[in-house]
């Protein structure tokens, strides 16, 4: 499984932006997908997951309400809406691909396929 993830880039406090992550192979409709966060000198964050089929999907706290994943298994792709960005959000986005079913989680260990990571930058 390959998976690239796209979109990133600079932008105000309060603005938008939307990363997509594409994922070859014929079973993406089957993966368990996840987004992460690292920024500069600090560990790994999870900031989302959904499910194979899009019905379960689990936010980190710090994005609930600003950010809304959703994926398109036709197009092999999950995308990122991200609305009323913080510099808080400022980091590299990854996303990974479960080829278990692990439903909605946030261990990054769970996870066995990641994209290259796509810079997001917020400035206040």
């Amino acid at each position: 499984v390959q998976l690239q993830a796209s979109g990133g880039g600079l932008v105000q406090t309060g603005g938008s932006l939307r990363l997509s992550c594409a994922a070859s192979g014929r079973t993406f409709s089957s993966y368990d997908m996840g987004w992460f966060r690292q920024a500069p000198g600090k560990e790994r964050e999870f900031v989302v997951a959904v499910s194979w089929s899009g019905s379960s999907i689990y936010y980190a706290d710090s994005v609930k309400g600003r950010f809304t994943i959703s994926r398109d298994n036709a197009k092999n792709t999950v995308n990122l809406q991200m609305n009323n960005l913080k510099p808080e959000d400022t980091a590299v986005y990854y996303c990974a691909a479960a080829i278990r079913r692990i439903g909605v989680s946030s261990d990054p260990r769970l996870y066995a396929f990641w994209g290259q990571g796509t810079l997001v930058t917020v400035s206040s």
